[in-house]
Formats: C-alpha cells, sequence, structure tokens
C-alpha cells in the first residue's frame, strides 16, 4: 500500500510475531531506522537482533536507500524485533517484484505462526502435569 505525502511515497507494511505487531512504513531516506521514536544504534538490543532487523535491508542491498518508520506493540523483545524484520520485508516486497525472490529464499516473507500454547486445567502449564509425591 504506497502513500504519497510531499513529494515522498510511503510504503506501508505489518509484521506480526507471537504477541508482538509491527506497523512499519518505507520512506526514501538515507538508510535510517527509528522504532517507537528511538534510533536502533540507541536502542538496547544485542547486535545480533540489530543484524536480524536489518536483514532484509541488507540482502536487497537497499540499507542506505530507504528509511524504515516502525512502530511497535505486545510481547518480548526478540519477536518485536522479529515482527519489524517480517514487516520491512513485506513492505520492501510492496516496493518491487523483483526482491521478492531474494527475500523468499531466505525465508523472510514467511509468517513464524508460532504462538504460545494455552494453559489447560489440571495441569501445571500447558502440559506439565503435578509432581509426583510418592511420601
Amino acid at each position: 500500500m504506497a502513500e504519497k505525502t510531499k513529494q515522498q511515497i510511503k510504503y506501508y507494511a505489518t509484521g506480526k510475531r507471537k504477541e508482538a505487531i509491527a506497523k512499519v512504513w518505507l520512506v526514501s531516506g538515507t538508510g535510517n531506522i527509528t522504532v517507537d521514536g528511538t534510533k536502533v544504534e540507541e536502542m538496547n538490543i544485542s547486535i545480533t537482533q540489530k543484524h536480524k532487523l536489518m536483514k532484509p535491508l541488507l540482502l536487497t542491498k537497499t540499507n542506505d536507500r530507504y528509511d524504515v518508520i516502525a512502530s511497535v506493540t505486545g510481547g518480548g523483545v526478540s519477536g518485536q524485533v522479529e515482527a519489524i524484520m517480517y514487516g520491512i520485508a513485506k513492505g520492501l516486497n510492496v516496493i518491487s517484484e523483483e526482491y521478492r525472490t531474494l527475500l523468499k529464499v531466505e525465508g523472510l516473507l514467511t509468517r513464524d505462526s508460532r504462538i504460545v500454547e494455552r494453559k489447560k486445567y489440571g495441569k501445571r502449564g500447558a502440559r506439565r502435569g503435578a509432581q509426583y509425591r510418592k511420601r
């Protein structure tokens, strides 16, 4: 979905992972990545997570061509990072179909649908039963 404002085109995509939902806008720019108003360099995440967040941009060699503006709600840090990554990949797919093959081979366009299993009655967790006590 593209939106034209002030001679710039904004591309929007939504990324989801576990309980995290990321709204991602791609705007032509210099490669700045902003998540909830803070730059990625200032965020308190590991180097591995920063690399994972930038993976779609690095694969398509567009890391200096687009600015990424994301807002994330829900989930933990790793879920949020992967939601943003998936949103960036979907946004790049909207921009150009030629990026699709690069992103698809790496598995970045496939939504990871694994979520936490619900707790069942009579159990301590989703599957773990009560501890057996002999005496």
